[in-house]
């Protein structure tokens, strides 16, 4: 089929505009299940403590090991959708991380679980920049931050929604840890089918999308960038740039406080606080349920004060920044916390703060380069933010171990957060990317 005959189905498509809105929602529930599956191990590791008799620091090593395959892959993917589209990459990701969250069940040993989370770290790493890629590909700059905003706010709602489910299935098998491994797999391979069958790469490769959308998407002020716009700076040169960098590492101190909370909150509330697993549904849930909607708001506030200001780099800038710096803070002030239910408050309430600076990253990045780079670009940075999901569990499990002190682990995490927030703070505003 030729380009012109695709773009004359687009335009005679018989459904009305608002295409882009279904493929954000099918972004939105492929990253739903990405969390869900990665909070299962989480939720789970009491009982495999219980089973295998893993001590913290092997526990922590465990949960890390997925990160040191993510990490990667979380740039070569966003390369690869630069390269051959968000429908292909994205569906092969979520096949393949499917297939691996239910490999956990078959897991027997140290060696065994380690190996099953490298590998399922290699499928899940690709997501977030080929979420990137696609929302930039369907939505105007305008609309940008709340589009990725909305879709990453299905990150932590895949937490609150899976830590429940996971507990849930835990309590229904009788405390057997493999039994939501399993149907974590199987539901992601079908969702794999429901992506693959909504997405295309572009809107005007779709055939339901009409010409009014498209003059939407590419028209008007702070319109998509056209990737033909000019001739593309090689990916290396964006990653020396200061703008990109301070942008990673805000990033890392986002992301040590999330695997922090993801890898070992559940422990947590049960040795340090208490709390039942029949509670842990709620408990659990409150602080990714403020997360979800964090991330939106973010992305929403956001893109209506850069459309006033006609600044949008400022805007994401400064939105990243207070949110990083103040929930940062507040973890810091977790360490004093008494009471079980004060504590799960306040975890929520830096949660929602937290997340409120999400999307700003995302958005930093395709201000700061050419469209054509969006996707590899994002990848980088959050590769750089995604070595926190290598450091943050381990390091907690040997502050736990050795030292006996989750005040220690909320203390360093408070500290990284606000060290991005400064230095993304003191960086200029970068040339325009386009």
């Amino acid at each position: 089929m030729s380009a012109p005959a695709e773009v004359k189905e687009t335009r005679t498509g018989r459904t009305g505009p608002g295409v882009r809105w279904r493929v954000l929602s099918a972004n939105a529930v492929v990253l739903i299940v990405n969390y869900g599956d990665r909070a299962a191990l989480g939720v789970a590791a009491p009982f495999i403590v219980k089973e295998f008799g893993f001590s913290p620091s092997t526990m922590g090593i465990l949960m890390s090991a997925f990160a040191f395959t993510y990490a990667p892959a979380a740039f070569f993917g966003g390369a690869l959708a630069d390269r051959y589209g968000p429908r292909k990459v994205m569906t092969a990701a979520v096949v393949w991380w499917s297939l691996f969250t239910a490999a956990a069940a078959l897991c027997f040993n140290t060696v065994t679980f380690l190996l099953q989370r490298l590998l399922f770290g290699l499928g899940e790493g690709p997501q977030g920049s080929v979420t990137a890629r696609t929302m930039s590909n369907w939505f105007p700059r305008r609309e940008y931050a709340t589009a990725v905003g909305l879709s990453f706010a299905a990150n932590p709602l895949g937490a609150a929604i899976g830590t429940p489910v996971v507990a849930g299935l835990l309590v229904w098998s009788g405390n057997n840890w493999r039994v939501p491994f399993l149907v974590l797999g199987a539901v992601g391979v079908l969702v794999a089918g429901l992506w693959w069958w909504v997405v295309r790469d572009r809107p005007e490769q779709h055939p339901s999308v009409r010409q009014k959308e498209l003059d939407h998407i590419a028209g008007g002020e702070l319109a998509r960038p056209d990737d033909a716009s000019a001739e593309a700076p090689s990916v290396g040169y964006y990653l020396r740039r200061p703008a990109v960098l301070a942008a990673a590492l805000a990033f890392f101190g986002f992301n040590w406080i999330t695997f922090l909370f993801l890898s070992w909150y559940p422990t947590y509330l049960v040795e340090e606080r208490g709390i039942e697993l029949e509670e842990l549904a709620w408990a659990g849930s409150l602080p990714w349920i403020a997360g979800a909607v964090g991330t939106a708001l973010g992305g929403i506030v956001s893109d209506r004060l850069a459309k006033r200001l006609n600044a949008p780099y400022t805007v994401r800038k400064w939105a990243a920044i207070l949110g990083l710096s103040v929930s940062g803070l507040l973890c810091f002030a977790l360490t004093s916390v008494a009471g079980t239910v004060l504590a799960v408050g306040l975890f929520t309430v830096t949660m929602l703060l937290l997340y409120t600076s999400n999307a700003q990253f995302w958005a930093l990045v395709q201000e700061c380069v050419h469209p054509a780079r969006v996707g590899a670009v994002s990848g980088f940075v959050h590769f750089c933010a995604n070595l926190a999901a290598i450091l943050a569990p381990a390091a907690t499990g040997f502050l736990v171990e050795d030292l006996g002190s989750w005040n220690a682990a909320f203390s360093l995490a408070a500290g990284l957060a606000v060290l991005g927030a400064v230095v993304l703070a003191v960086v200029r505003r970068p040339a325009p990317a386009r």
